[in-house]
């Protein structure tokens, strides 16, 4: 399988206090471990990512585990209260221990 690509959308500036939405997607295609293969009839081995956590200047800010029904290239979204300048650190864990990690930076005004 080609490496998983995350993606986030956030923007880069906001004022004290302000609700932000962040959007969230990882390009995989979350093999639940239930798919038959067409040409051999054996089960695809599983491979989803499992779980996403989200931190901010170090502190873990939301965090969620995914089971094998979430779909391919999974989307996340979810709010969060700007109150200081920083930055975060997005990072999806996969079945077999690869980690896949982006950061984006936000100014608070």
């Amino acid at each position: 399988m080609a490496k998983a690509k995350p993606r986030v959308k956030l923007p880069k500036k906001a004022a004290k206090g302000e609700i932000i939405e962040i959007k969230t997607l990882i390009s995989h295609k979350m093999e639940s471990g239930f798919r038959k293969d067409s040409k051999t009839g054996e089960l695809v081995p599983r491979r989803i990512i499992n779980k996403f956590v989200c931190s901010f200047n170090g502190k873990q800010v939301f965090a969620s585990d995914w089971h094998p029904a979430i779909s391919a290239n999974p989307y996340m979204s979810f709010s969060f209260r700007a109150e200081e300048s920083g930055t975060f650190v997005f990072e999806w864990t996969d079945d077999d221990g690869s980690v896949y990690s982006i950061e984006k930076k936000l100014t608070v005004s």
